[in-house]
Order: C-alpha cells, then sequence, then structure tokens
C-alpha cells in the first residue's frame, strides 16, 4: 500500500545520467582542490645552500627557490627573482653577530619569513 511499487521504477538510462553527472562533478570538485593547493599552502622560500653560521668571508652569498610569492626581501630590502622562482643574493657581513631575515609575501598578503645567524671572525683572528 505505501511500499515501493515495482512499477513505478526509475528507467536505467536515467540512473546512468545521475550517476555520471555525480562523477562528473567530483572529478571537477578533485579537480578545484588539486590546483588550489598552491593558494592553500601560501608563499615558500627554501634555501639551497646553508651557509655555516661562522664565517671568514664577510660578503657571502644566500641562494634558494620561492614558490607563490608576489615580493621578496632581505633585510627589508627588496630582491628578486627570475622566471623560476630562483635568487642569488649577496649578504655584506658586520663584524661579529649579524642577524639576517628573508621575507616573502604571496598576492593574499600573507607572509613567511627565514632568519638565520651569522658570526664573522677575520681570518687574521683565527691565526
Amino acid at each position: 500500500m505505501y511500499g515501493i511499487d515495482m512499477d513505478d521504477s526509475v528507467p536505467f538510462r536515467t540512473i546512468v545520467k545521475i550517476s555520471f553527472g555525480v562523477m562528473g562533478l567530483l572529478f571537477i570538485l578533485i579537480y578545484v582542490v588539486f590546483q588550489a593547493r598552491f593558494l592553500i599552502s601560501g608563499p615558500q622560500i627554501v634555501l639551497n645552500e646553508e651557509p655555516s653560521v661562522t664565517q671568514n668571508q664577510r660578503q657571502i652569498f644566500l641562494t634558494g627557490d620561492t614558490h607563490n610569492i608576489s615580493h621578496l626581501w632581505l633585510n627589508d630590502r627588496p630582491i628578486y627573482t627570475d622566471v623560476k622562482g630562483n635568487f642569488k643574493e649577496a649578504l655584506v657581513l658586520e663584524n661579529g653577530y649579524t642577524i639576517t631575515t628573508l621575507r616573502a609575501e604571496d598576492r593574499y598578503g600573507r607572509e613567511t619569513t627565514i632568519t638565520r645567524s651569522f658570526v664573522y671572525t677575520p681570518a687574521s683572528f683565527n691565526q
């Protein structure tokens, strides 16, 4: 009386259309989330070669890769990357202890920072 009547069943073609529609929407959703991973992760800075903390050279080079950035600064001075996001920037160390900060910002205002400390000891003091 109130149950499902077998004569009122949904046609097979309608079930196939709905199934393909649901699979298509699921595929689109997965693709959007996959592409949005770069927006979700925010700006990234990776130093390729970490210079040692104790230095005998006054000038060192910081090299690295960046991803998802719009601006990059070294000690609040803008520096630039190539098309692939690579950078190489000279840093002149002061006598004694130097703290340097790499800061990156993406187009949504999110920031990431890397801070490194260096100690410059002239070669004449090491003898």
